[in-house]
């Protein structure tokens, strides 16, 4: 597809939420969307490096109510947009280990009851008897949703992207944002790697990368990229079909079903913020070990497959969202 020359918005990053976006404007009858992405294929950033997990157990009543305001998409994707994405309500099972814990998850489940999202909290037994192939005999507390679950974000991202598409969104690969050309403080166009686009509208769907993007307008905008890094075993025959996405909260380790196996990560406490992609060995035997700890049947267990990609953090855990004071 040729460049275009003119659009009225331009969406810049073509992950989940960038082609979520390109969607729904057109759905609201924007015209003249141009969507674009830096690498090869829609996803190839942090959308597609990512566990696929989905849940309602948010700790914020903003982010609760925009898990409830977002989440139902996911039911009727493939009704809605022809795109099946793998979808599986499993449910996300969250261990406390601490006391700590165990207040913040109590205090967590009654403000998402108050909200309307049905989590349950569970006891130590309870999550013992839920988990017999884990070893969590310090579990104090867990909580439960049946509605979390996991969804193939790629198969989510080519899903939006191809709607669009249908509906005139011009949706470019290959397409890097060089520049943003200003007129004092008002968008006049977007230089890229394929050519510029005259716009006076852009929206930021950079992810991790947006506040890089967002300085090429000189807006800062305080996005912290960390690298969060995983990976899946070979077949586990033990590992039942309605597995649920399981999170060892004091050490951010977690689990999940993946095939027929596990998929297995852990956030590293001593990460720094960076761009850097590449799998830490080192890091990765860690959370290895302390998988194994958990799940002992993992010590037969060999690497299948690993990556790792990087995942946004603002200072209050919660999304950016509206206008900056360039127009």
């Amino acid at each position: 597809m040729d460049t275009p020359t003119t659009a009225d918005i331009v969406i810049i990053g073509g992950g989940v939420m960038g082609a979520s976006a390109a969607y729904h404007l057109a759905q609201y009858g924007i015209k003249n969307i141009v969507l674009l992405e830096k690498e090869e294929y829609f996803g190839a950033g942090a959308t597609g490096r990512c566990e696929g997990g989905e849940r309602y157990q948010i700790y914020t009543e903003i982010n609760v109510k925009l898990s409830l305001a977002s989440l139902p998409m996911l039911e009727c994707f493939k009704e809605e947009l022809g795109q099946d994405v793998d979808y599986r309500q499993c449910g996300y099972l969250l261990v406390a280990t601490n006391e700590k814990d165990a207040n913040a998850f109590k205090y967590n489940v009654e403000l998402q009851n108050r909200l309307g999202v049905r989590t349950q909290l569970l006891s130590g037994d309870e999550v013992r008897a839920r988990l017999p192939l884990m070893k969590f005999e310090d579990a104090i507390a867990g909580t439960f949703n049946p509605r979390d679950g996991l969804v193939d974000p790629n198969s989510v991202v080519a899903g939006y992207v191809s709607a669009a598409q249908k509906m005139g969104v011009k949706a470019l690969t290959h397409a890097e944002v060089t520049g943003i050309r200003l007129s004092g403080d008002q968008v006049e166009g977007v230089e890229t790697t394929r050519g510029v686009i005259q716009t006076r509208m852009i929206l930021n769907t950079a992810g991790p990368w947006a506040g890089q993007v967002s300085e090429m307008a000189g807006v800062q905008i305080p996005i912290i990229p960390i690298r969060r890094q995983m990976f899946t075993t070979n077949t586990l025959k033990e590992i039942p079909a309605d597995f649920p996405f399981v999170i060892d909260f004091a050490q951010s380790l977690y689990f999940h079903r993946e095939a027929e196996g596990l998929l297995i990560g852990m956030s590293n406490q001593k990460e720094r913020p960076g761009f850097d992609q590449n799998v830490d060995e080192e890091f990765e035997m860690e959370n290895f070990e302390a998988a194994m700890e958990r799940m002992p049947l993992l010590e037969r267990a060999s690497r299948a497959s690993h990556w790792a990609g990087l995942y946004e953090v603002t200072p209050d855990a919660h999304p950016i969202f509206g206008g900056s004071k360039v127009k």
